[in-house]
C-alpha cells in the first residue's frame, strides 16, 4: 500500500472543492481514466495530490474549449506520463488562451481563497506582474483565473519582480511572433487553397477545422517549449555542478 506523502494531501471532497467541482465529477473522470487513482491511505481513505489538482484544471478547460470526453481522453493519452503539477499547469495556461479573455472581478478574500492561500501584499504585486490580476481603484482585482493556478505556485519560486517583468516580456514577444507565423502559414497554406476548391463553403469548414487544431497547436506548442527549455538548462554553464 502506498503511503500518504504531502504530495497527495487531500480527499477527494477536499480536491473538489480546491477545483471547484463536484464530488461526483471526480469519480467520473477517474472511472474514465482522465485522473490517475488516488492513494489510498489509512482506513481506505483516498488522498489526492497537486497533480491531479492541476490535471482537473487542464480537463475543465479542455471542456471549456468545446471538447468532447473522448477528445481529452485523445488528447491527455498524448501527453508524458510523469508530467509535474507544474507542467500541467503550463498546458493548461495555454490552451485557456485560445479562449475570449474574461477577467472576474474578485475581492481580496476572493482572491485569496481561489489561490488556497493567504497572500502577501508582495505576492499580489508578483501576480500582477505575471499578468494574473490587476489592481482595481475599489481595492478589488481583475483576475485571470485561468492563470492563478500556475501563478500561485510560481510565488514559491525566488525570482526577482523585475525578473517576472522582463520574463514576461519575452514570452509574450516570442509567443506573439510564433501566432502569427502560424496563422501566415496556415493562411497561405491552408485557407487559400481550399478557398479556391471550394469558395461556398470555405469559411465555415476552415471555422471548424481551425477550432480542431488549436488544443493540436498548444500541445505541440508546449512540448516543444519544454524540450527546449531543458535542452538550455541542460547545457548552461554549471549545471552539471552539484
Amino acid at each position: 500500500m502506498a503511503d500518504v506523502t504531502e504530495e497527495a494531501a487531500f480527499t477527494v471532497d477536499e480536491l473538489a472543492a480546491r477545483a471547484g467541482v463536484t464530488v461526483r465529477t471526480v469519480r467520473f473522470y477517474g472511472t474514465r481514466g482522465l485522473l490517475p487513482p488516488p492513494v489510498i491511505g489509512p482506513r481506505r481513505v483516498g488522498h489526492y495530490g497537486r497533480d491531479h489538482l492541476s490535471r482537473l484544471a487542464l480537463i475543465e478547460e479542455l471542456q471549456h474549449q468545446g471538447m468532447t470526453l473522448a477528445a481529452i481522453e485523445r488528447y491527455l493519452e498524448q501527453l508524458p506520463a510523469d508530467l509535474s503539477a507544474q507542467d500541467l499547469a503550463i498546458h493548461r495556461a495555454l490552451v485557456a488562451a485560445w479562449a475570449p479573455e474574461s477577467a472576474e472581478r474578485v475581492t481580496r478574500a476572493e482572491l485569496e481563497r481561489r489561490a488556497g492561500r493567504p497572500l502577501s501584499d508582495e505576492d499580489v504585486e508578483r501576480l500582477g506582474a505575471m499578468g494574473v490580476l490587476e489592481a482595481r481603484a475599489d481595492g478589488g482585482y481583475l483576475l485571470d483565473g485561468s492563470l492563478l493556478r500556475l501563478g500561485a505556485e510560481l510565488l514559491d519560486v525566488p525570482i526577482a519582480h523585475e525578473t517576472i517583468l522582463a520574463s514576461r516580456t519575452v514570452l509574450l514577444e516570442h509567443a506573439r511572433s510564433a501566432a502569427q507565423e502560424l496563422s501566415r502559414l496556415f493562411r497561405d497554406e491552408v485557407w487559400g487553397p481550399y478557398r479556391e476548391r471550394d469558395p461556398e463553403h470555405a469559411t465555415a469548414a476552415m471555422k471548424s477545422l481551425s477550432a480542431h487544431m488549436q488544443p493540436i497547436v498548444v500541445q505541440a506548442l508546449v512540448t516543444a517549449f519544454q524540450r527546449s527549455l531543458r535542452e538550455e538548462l541542460r547545457s548552461a554553464p554549471g549545471a552539471g555542478e552539484r
